[in-house]
């Protein structure tokens, strides 16, 4: 998954607003305690982290 891909689904799920402060602040314990950006920007795969950040707000499987 490309970055540009994340971002939007990011966008489609949060608005954009909540979901670049979700990606800056929110540290999420499935991606050793970073945030969505500190993970992306640590090389995580893009498809990694989508999968984290939908398991830690119980984002339904139709929409992951």
């Amino acid at each position: 998954m490309r970055i540009t891909v994340f971002r939007r689904l990011m966008a489609d799920e949060f608005g954009s607003g909540r979901a670049q402060v979700l990606a800056r602040d929110h540290v999420l314990s499935g991606l050793g305690g970073r945030t969505v950006d500190q993970a992306l920007t640590a090389g995580i795969p893009a498809k990694e982290v989508w999968r984290e950040v939908c398991d830690a707000f119980d984002i339904p499987a139709e929409r992951r």
